[in-house]
């Protein structure tokens, strides 16, 4: 991969299959990526912004520094995931698990 060649698509339906290749520091503006399937990506420092992630699903991922701002999360589920320093509005997860099992304890 010498080149590093611009590819324009714009206004139209296209389906494509790319592997093996390097689209670092590509941009993707009012494009709709609904049903698309991604399998061994590097999106490292990738930004998204004013979308619409509902129904997604990440599995194997590494979310390590991620940041959610201004999110819906209404019905998302974190499960079996580490979550050492995950804090939500700042509180630390461990605690607010620690206080959520200390008032249920025994509750059924």
């Amino acid at each position: 991969m010498n080149a590093q060649e611009t590819i324009e698509v714009k206004d139209t339906k296209l389906m494509v299959k790319a592997e093996g290749a390097d689209l670092s520091g590509s941009s993707f503006a009012d494009v709709d990526l609904s049903g698309a399937t991604f399998k061994n990506v590097n999106f490292a420092n990738a930004q998204i912004e004013d979308a619409n992630l509902s129904g997604w699903s990440v599995r194997n991922v590494n979310l390590a520094g991620l940041h959610i701002d201004n999110a819906d999360l209404r019905g998302a589920s974190i499960a079996d995931s580490l979550t050492t320093g995950m804090t939500i509005d700042g509180i630390p997860v461990a605690e607010l698990m620690a206080a959520y099992r200390a008032l249920t304890v025994g509750v059924e």
